[in-house]
């Protein structure tokens, strides 16, 4: 891979990194729900789901799911599905009256941080997610170099982005700290929980009935 085509890929993944989506919205709901911790481990299940894309792209599974559209369907159903389920639970939340205590003065949430549904719901949502398969399998490889290994290039280019997406969304997971205090008000945090819900909702609908 030249540097020429090394610059474009970083600027395509930034850009792609950068333009709020699905990923946005679990990195905000989770750091919401249980702290920094929270959205830094749902970071990391997605960005780790990158190099399944990565490893799915540079051995041409990308050419049946892009040309069986009955496949490339029941992806799109199953990553909606899952954002719907990830958005009703929220909705539940804001629907029903939350258990706080006073803690140091300041109201807390006693839903606390679990590592592994962090993990799994940071993986399962980006695994699932169109827009990820459809930049991997048909977007990135324009860049790799055929005659060098597709698979290791495919692994750098997803080792670049794991760094990109990791940086920004723990900033982002950072940033939605420091208001966490007024985000776990029983009121603010209902309101959240219906807004988040209603938004991931809608993006699976979306994802799901969307013509490719």
């Amino acid at each position: 891979m030249d540097h020429l085509s090394l610059a474009a890929a970083l600027i395509a993944i930034t850009i792609l990194t950068l333009t709020p989506g699905v990923d946005t919205m679990l990195i905000i709901r989770n750091t919401a729900r249980g702290g920094w911790r929270d959205g830094a481990v749902s970071s990391l299940g997605i960005c780790s789901s990158l190099f399944l894309h990565a490893g799915i792209s540079a051995v041409g599974i990308s050419v049946i799911l892009m040309q069986v559209v009955w496949a490339f369907s029941l992806l799109k159903l199953a990553g909606g599905a899952y954002l719907v389920w990830l958005g009703l639970t929220s909705l539940r939340k804001g629907l029903r009256r939350e258990i706080f205590e006073l803690e140091q003065g300041r109201m807390a949430t006693l839903e606390g941080f679990a590592a592994g549904r962090s993990l799994r719901e940071g993986f399962l949502s980006n695994l699932l997610n169109p827009k990820a398969v459809v930049f991997y399998m048909a977007f990135l490889p324009q860049f790799i170099d055929p005659a060098r290994s597709a698979l290791l290039q495919s692994f750098f280019l997803a080792g670049c982005h794991f760094t990109i997406a990791m940086l920004w969304q723990c900033l982002l997971a950072l940033m939605v700290r420091q208001v966490k205090g007024w985000l776990q008000r029983p009121r603010v945090s209902q309101w959240f929980h219906g807004l988040t819900g209603t938004v991931l909702v809608a993006l699976g609908l979306r994802m799901a009935v969307k013509h490719q």
